[in-house]
Protein backbone atom coordinates (compact mmCIF):
# COMPACT_ATOMS: atom_id res chain seq x y z
CA UNK A 1 0.00 0.00 0.00
CA UNK A 2 0.81 3.43 -0.83
CA UNK A 3 -0.36 7.12 -1.07
CA UNK A 4 -1.34 7.38 -4.44
CA UNK A 5 -2.14 9.87 -6.59
CA UNK A 6 -5.75 8.83 -7.00
CA UNK A 7 -6.21 9.85 -3.52
CA UNK A 8 -7.24 12.93 -1.66
CA UNK A 9 -5.11 13.28 1.95
CA UNK A 10 -5.51 15.39 4.52
CA UNK A 11 -2.78 15.25 7.00
CA UNK A 12 -3.23 15.66 10.76
CA UNK A 13 -0.68 17.81 12.50
CA UNK A 14 -1.90 18.94 15.53
CA UNK A 15 1.19 21.52 17.36
CA UNK A 16 3.50 19.61 14.41
CA UNK A 17 4.23 22.35 11.86
CA UNK A 18 6.13 24.34 14.64
CA UNK A 19 6.69 21.84 17.11
CA UNK A 20 9.09 19.06 16.99
CA UNK A 21 6.99 15.93 16.37
CA UNK A 22 5.89 17.18 12.83
CA UNK A 23 8.46 14.75 10.98
CA UNK A 24 6.14 12.80 9.32
CA UNK A 25 3.94 14.84 7.84
CA UNK A 26 6.08 17.69 6.93
CA UNK A 27 8.05 14.97 4.81
CA UNK A 28 4.95 14.11 3.28
CA UNK A 29 4.36 17.39 2.33
CA UNK A 30 7.98 17.66 1.12
CA UNK A 31 8.20 14.48 -1.15
CA UNK A 32 4.75 12.62 -1.58
CA UNK A 33 2.80 12.77 -5.09
CA UNK A 34 -0.50 12.03 -3.42
CA UNK A 35 -3.18 15.25 -3.49
CA UNK A 36 -3.10 16.53 -0.43
CA UNK A 37 -5.79 18.96 0.07
CA UNK A 38 -5.57 19.85 3.69
CA UNK A 39 -3.40 20.51 6.34
CA UNK A 40 -4.83 20.12 10.00
CA UNK A 41 -2.95 22.21 12.52
CA UNK A 42 -4.89 23.55 15.67
CA UNK A 43 -2.24 26.24 16.32
CA UNK A 44 -1.73 27.32 12.09
CA UNK A 45 -4.97 27.84 11.03
CA UNK A 46 -5.33 29.87 7.88
CA UNK A 47 -1.70 30.43 7.87
CA UNK A 48 0.54 29.96 4.67
CA UNK A 49 2.18 26.59 4.29
CA UNK A 50 5.03 27.78 2.85
CA UNK A 51 5.78 31.03 4.91
CA UNK A 52 5.61 28.35 7.77
CA UNK A 53 7.73 25.70 6.36
CA UNK A 54 9.36 26.89 3.22
CA UNK A 55 7.79 23.77 1.57
CA UNK A 56 6.30 24.75 -2.06
CA UNK A 57 3.25 23.35 -1.78
CA UNK A 58 -0.07 25.06 -1.68
CA UNK A 59 -1.89 23.57 0.49
CA UNK A 60 -4.68 25.55 3.03
CA UNK A 61 -4.07 24.96 6.76
CA UNK A 62 -7.10 24.21 8.83
CA UNK A 63 -7.66 23.90 12.78
CA UNK A 64 -9.92 20.22 12.72
CA UNK A 65 -11.18 17.11 10.62
CA UNK A 66 -14.45 18.85 10.70
CA UNK A 67 -12.87 22.39 9.43
CA UNK A 68 -11.18 20.31 6.47
CA UNK A 69 -13.99 17.94 5.11
CA UNK A 70 -14.87 21.21 2.66
CA UNK A 71 -11.91 20.03 0.59
CA UNK A 72 -13.15 16.45 0.39
CA UNK A 73 -10.06 14.84 1.78
CA UNK A 74 -10.98 10.59 1.24
CA UNK A 75 -7.66 9.85 3.64
CA UNK A 76 -6.77 11.20 7.23
CA UNK A 77 -2.80 10.59 7.72
CA UNK A 78 -1.49 10.73 11.50
CA UNK A 79 1.16 13.29 10.52
CA UNK A 80 3.17 13.27 13.76
CA UNK A 81 5.89 11.22 14.88
CA UNK A 82 6.19 12.12 18.80
CA UNK A 83 8.56 10.37 21.30
CA UNK A 84 7.75 7.43 21.72
CA UNK A 85 4.71 6.57 19.29
CA UNK A 86 2.13 6.44 21.32
CA UNK A 87 -1.42 8.31 19.92
CA UNK A 88 -1.50 11.83 21.86
CA UNK A 89 -5.26 11.80 23.70
CA UNK A 90 -6.37 14.60 22.07
CA UNK A 91 -6.26 12.89 18.67
CA UNK A 92 -8.88 10.25 19.43
CA UNK A 93 -12.04 12.34 18.55
CA UNK A 94 -10.42 13.84 15.59
CA UNK A 95 -9.87 10.25 14.21
CA UNK A 96 -13.33 9.39 14.97
CA UNK A 97 -15.08 12.10 12.82
CA UNK A 98 -12.76 11.63 10.35
CA UNK A 99 -13.79 7.89 10.19
CA UNK A 100 -17.55 8.67 10.79
CA UNK A 101 -17.39 11.31 7.39
CA UNK A 102 -16.32 8.62 5.15
CA UNK A 103 -12.06 8.93 5.23
CA UNK A 104 -9.75 6.21 5.21
CA UNK A 105 -7.00 6.32 7.96
CA UNK A 106 -3.36 5.87 7.95
CA UNK A 107 -1.65 5.65 11.37
CA UNK A 108 2.52 5.48 11.56
CA UNK A 109 2.48 5.21 15.14
CA UNK A 110 3.07 2.59 17.52
CA UNK A 111 -0.83 2.50 19.15
CA UNK A 112 -2.64 0.09 16.52
CA UNK A 113 -5.85 1.42 15.20
CA UNK A 114 -6.84 -1.23 12.64
CA UNK A 115 -8.41 -3.44 15.89
CA UNK A 116 -9.96 -0.56 18.06
CA UNK A 117 -13.52 -1.81 18.19
CA UNK A 118 -14.69 1.81 18.35
CA UNK A 119 -13.23 2.69 14.99
CA UNK A 120 -14.23 -0.94 13.23
CA UNK A 121 -18.03 -0.21 14.15
CA UNK A 122 -17.58 3.04 12.02
CA UNK A 123 -16.19 1.68 8.90
CA UNK A 124 -17.83 1.45 5.82
CA UNK A 125 -17.13 -0.46 2.62
CA UNK A 126 -14.51 0.39 0.83
CA UNK A 127 -12.90 2.26 3.92
CA UNK A 128 -9.67 0.97 5.65
CA UNK A 129 -7.37 1.56 8.69
CA UNK A 130 -3.48 1.06 7.60
CA UNK A 131 -1.59 0.38 10.90
CA UNK A 132 2.09 0.96 9.08
CA UNK A 133 3.93 -0.27 11.70
CA UNK A 134 3.72 -3.72 11.72
CA UNK A 135 6.07 -6.82 12.01
CA UNK A 136 7.07 -8.51 8.40
CA UNK A 137 5.69 -11.96 8.37
CA UNK A 138 8.62 -14.87 7.64
CA UNK A 139 11.24 -13.24 9.58
CA UNK A 140 14.50 -15.17 9.93
CA UNK A 141 18.30 -13.99 11.65
CA UNK A 142 20.80 -12.22 9.22
CA UNK A 143 23.59 -13.99 8.24
CA UNK A 144 25.88 -11.17 6.27
CA UNK A 145 24.88 -12.27 2.58
CA UNK A 146 24.43 -8.86 1.20
CA UNK A 147 27.91 -8.31 1.22
CA UNK A 148 27.80 -10.30 -1.46
CA UNK A 149 25.86 -8.20 -4.04
CA UNK A 150 27.10 -6.55 -6.68
CA UNK A 151 25.27 -3.22 -6.39
CA UNK A 152 25.87 -0.40 -4.28
CA UNK A 153 24.18 -0.11 -0.96
CA UNK A 154 24.05 3.56 0.49
CA UNK A 155 23.01 4.05 4.27
CA UNK A 156 22.51 7.09 5.76
CA UNK A 157 23.82 7.17 9.23
CA UNK A 158 23.40 10.31 11.68
CA UNK A 159 24.37 12.22 14.94
CA UNK A 160 20.63 11.94 15.86
CA UNK A 161 17.34 11.31 15.66
CA UNK A 162 15.63 13.31 12.92
CA UNK A 163 18.00 15.40 11.49
CA UNK A 164 17.50 14.18 7.98
CA UNK A 165 18.32 10.66 6.81
CA UNK A 166 15.33 10.10 5.23
CA UNK A 167 15.51 13.00 3.12
CA UNK A 168 19.09 12.56 2.34
CA UNK A 169 18.49 9.10 1.05
CA UNK A 170 15.50 9.96 -0.91
CA UNK A 171 17.47 13.12 -2.43
CA UNK A 172 20.41 10.43 -3.72
CA UNK A 173 17.74 8.19 -5.11
CA UNK A 174 16.17 11.02 -7.20
CA UNK A 175 19.86 12.34 -8.12
CA UNK A 176 20.66 8.61 -8.88
CA UNK A 177 17.70 8.10 -11.27
CA UNK A 178 18.19 11.22 -13.23
CA UNK A 179 21.64 9.55 -14.45
CA UNK A 180 20.11 7.03 -15.61
CA UNK A 181 20.95 4.37 -13.01
CA UNK A 182 18.82 1.67 -11.78
CA UNK A 183 18.31 3.32 -8.51
CA UNK A 184 15.88 1.93 -5.51
CA UNK A 185 14.93 3.65 -2.19
CA UNK A 186 14.79 1.07 0.50
CA UNK A 187 12.44 2.53 3.39
CA UNK A 188 12.59 1.66 6.97
CA UNK A 189 10.47 4.02 8.50
CA UNK A 190 6.92 5.05 8.82
CA UNK A 191 6.99 7.94 6.45
CA UNK A 192 9.20 6.23 3.98
CA UNK A 193 6.82 3.54 3.83
CA UNK A 194 3.98 6.23 2.99
CA UNK A 195 5.93 7.31 0.57
CA UNK A 196 7.53 4.37 -1.17
CA UNK A 197 4.83 1.58 -0.69
CA UNK A 198 6.94 -1.02 0.71
CA UNK A 199 10.16 -1.29 2.94
CA UNK A 200 10.28 -2.18 6.66
CA UNK A 201 8.67 -0.83 9.80
CA UNK A 202 12.00 -1.38 11.40
CA UNK A 203 11.28 -0.27 15.25
CA UNK A 204 8.58 -2.52 15.11
CA UNK A 205 10.53 -5.40 14.65
CA UNK A 206 11.72 -7.99 17.25
CA UNK A 207 15.40 -7.04 18.12
CA UNK A 208 16.65 -10.45 16.62
CA UNK A 209 15.22 -10.32 13.74
CA UNK A 210 15.56 -6.44 13.19
CA UNK A 211 18.90 -7.10 11.06
CA UNK A 212 17.44 -10.37 9.41
CA UNK A 213 14.19 -8.00 8.86
CA UNK A 214 16.79 -5.34 6.36
CA UNK A 215 19.07 -8.50 4.98
CA UNK A 216 15.91 -9.91 3.39
CA UNK A 217 14.71 -6.51 2.25
CA UNK A 218 18.29 -5.80 0.94
CA UNK A 219 18.49 -9.17 -0.44
CA UNK A 220 14.69 -9.04 -2.42
CA UNK A 221 16.05 -5.53 -4.28
CA UNK A 222 19.87 -6.18 -4.45
CA UNK A 223 20.44 -8.08 -7.70
CA UNK A 224 18.42 -5.73 -9.93
CA UNK A 225 19.35 -2.65 -9.47
CA UNK A 226 22.87 -0.63 -9.75
CA UNK A 227 22.39 1.13 -6.54
CA UNK A 228 19.90 0.93 -3.20
CA UNK A 229 19.87 3.79 -0.58
CA UNK A 230 18.93 2.53 2.41
CA UNK A 231 16.81 4.73 4.73
CA UNK A 232 18.85 5.14 8.14
CA UNK A 233 17.51 5.50 11.69
CA UNK A 234 18.37 6.60 14.78
CA UNK A 235 21.73 7.25 15.95
CA UNK A 236 24.77 5.20 17.84
CA UNK A 237 24.92 8.44 19.89
CA UNK A 238 21.59 8.33 21.29
CA UNK A 239 20.85 5.98 24.15
CA UNK A 240 17.38 5.18 23.31
CA UNK A 241 18.33 4.30 19.67
CA UNK A 242 18.14 0.32 18.36
CA UNK A 243 17.78 0.54 15.39
CA UNK A 244 21.65 2.18 13.77
CA UNK A 245 23.53 -1.50 14.02
CA UNK A 246 21.08 -3.99 12.76
CA UNK A 247 20.81 -1.38 9.55
CA UNK A 248 24.54 -1.56 9.21
CA UNK A 249 24.64 -5.73 9.68
CA UNK A 250 21.99 -6.32 7.63
CA UNK A 251 22.50 -4.35 4.88
CA UNK A 252 25.79 -4.71 4.53
CA UNK A 253 26.80 -1.11 3.19
CA UNK A 254 29.35 -0.39 0.98
CA UNK A 255 29.44 3.42 1.59
CA UNK A 256 27.53 5.55 4.51
CA UNK A 257 26.55 9.25 4.69
CA UNK A 258 26.56 11.09 7.89
CA UNK A 259 24.14 13.09 8.19
CA UNK A 260 23.82 16.26 10.91
CA UNK A 261 21.98 19.19 12.21
CA UNK A 262 24.17 22.40 11.74
CA UNK A 263 24.77 23.61 15.00
CA UNK A 264 23.42 20.96 17.29
CA UNK A 265 25.95 19.92 20.06
CA UNK A 266 24.48 17.27 21.82
CA UNK A 267 21.68 14.79 21.44
CA UNK A 268 19.63 14.18 24.90
CA UNK A 269 20.28 14.51 28.50
CA UNK A 270 23.31 16.33 28.01
CA UNK A 271 24.77 13.25 26.25
CA UNK A 272 27.62 15.89 23.80
CA UNK A 273 27.47 15.17 20.07
CA UNK A 274 31.86 14.81 19.30
CA UNK A 275 33.71 16.37 16.87
CA UNK A 276 32.29 15.30 13.48
CA UNK A 277 35.72 13.49 12.31
CA UNK A 278 34.85 11.44 15.68
CA UNK A 279 31.75 10.29 14.65
CA UNK A 280 32.90 9.35 11.23
CA UNK A 281 35.87 7.03 12.77
CA UNK A 282 33.06 5.58 15.28
CA UNK A 283 30.72 4.58 12.20
CA UNK A 284 33.57 3.56 10.44
CA UNK A 285 34.83 1.45 12.90
CA UNK A 286 31.72 -0.57 14.18
CA UNK A 287 31.00 -0.66 10.61
CA UNK A 288 33.86 -3.03 9.71
CA UNK A 289 34.02 -4.46 12.97
CA UNK A 290 37.56 -4.69 13.60
CA UNK A 291 37.85 -6.30 10.44
CA UNK A 292 35.28 -8.78 10.76
CA UNK A 293 33.75 -7.12 8.05
CA UNK A 294 35.33 -4.64 5.15
CA UNK A 295 35.66 -2.01 5.53
CA UNK A 296 33.20 1.06 4.63
CA UNK A 297 33.69 4.27 4.53
CA UNK A 298 31.52 7.51 5.53
CA UNK A 299 32.12 9.19 2.23
CA UNK A 300 30.29 12.43 2.83
CA UNK A 301 28.19 14.32 4.92
CA UNK A 302 24.80 15.36 4.75
CA UNK A 303 24.45 18.73 6.16
CA UNK A 304 20.66 19.78 7.53
CA UNK A 305 20.96 23.55 7.66
CA UNK A 306 17.14 24.45 7.88
CA UNK A 307 17.88 26.83 10.41
CA UNK A 308 20.42 28.79 8.66
CA UNK A 309 20.00 31.35 5.63
CA UNK A 310 22.07 30.82 2.64
CA UNK A 311 25.17 32.16 3.63
CA UNK A 312 25.31 30.77 7.19
CA UNK A 313 24.74 27.41 5.69
CA UNK A 314 27.42 27.73 3.15
CA UNK A 315 29.51 28.63 5.99
CA UNK A 316 28.82 26.03 8.10
CA UNK A 317 29.32 23.68 4.99
CA UNK A 318 32.64 23.94 4.22
CA UNK A 319 33.47 24.61 7.85
CA UNK A 320 32.41 20.87 8.09
CA UNK A 321 34.79 19.94 4.74
CA UNK A 322 37.49 21.43 6.33
CA UNK A 323 36.76 19.54 9.41
CA UNK A 324 36.26 16.16 8.26
CA UNK A 325 37.79 15.88 5.12
CA UNK A 326 34.92 14.65 3.46
CA UNK A 327 32.69 16.28 0.31
CA UNK A 328 29.37 17.99 2.70
CA UNK A 329 26.34 20.08 1.46
CA UNK A 330 22.45 20.75 2.33
CA UNK A 331 21.07 17.66 -0.16
CA UNK A 332 17.58 20.00 -0.07
CA UNK A 333 19.03 22.86 0.00
CA UNK A 334 21.41 22.51 -2.91
CA UNK A 335 21.00 19.06 -4.20
CA UNK A 336 22.58 15.86 -3.73
CA UNK A 337 25.24 15.98 -6.70
CA UNK A 338 27.79 16.56 -4.41
CA UNK A 339 27.21 13.99 -2.26
CA UNK A 340 26.54 11.09 -5.44
CA UNK A 341 29.69 12.13 -6.53
CA UNK A 342 31.41 11.21 -3.82
CA UNK A 343 29.38 7.76 -3.35
CA UNK A 344 30.16 6.68 -6.91
CA UNK A 345 34.02 7.49 -6.29
CA UNK A 346 33.94 5.64 -2.78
Amino acid sequence: MRLGLNQRVAILLHEGIKGPSGKTGLSLLRYSEASIVAVIDRECGGKSLTELTGIKRDVPIVTSVAAALEYQPQVLVIGIAPKGGALPDDYWHELKDAVSAGMSVVNGLHTPLASMPELKALLRPGQFIWDVRKEPPNLGVASGLARNLPCRRVLTVGTDMSVGKMSTSLELHWASRLRGWRSKFLATGQTGLMLEGDGIPLDAVRTDFAAGAVEQMVMRYGKNYDILHIEGQGSLLHPASTATLPLIRGSQPTQMILVHRAGQTEVVNGVPIPPLSEVVKLYESVACAGGAFAPVPVVAISLNTKDLDESQALDAIAQTEAETGRPCTDVVRFSADKLLNAVMEG
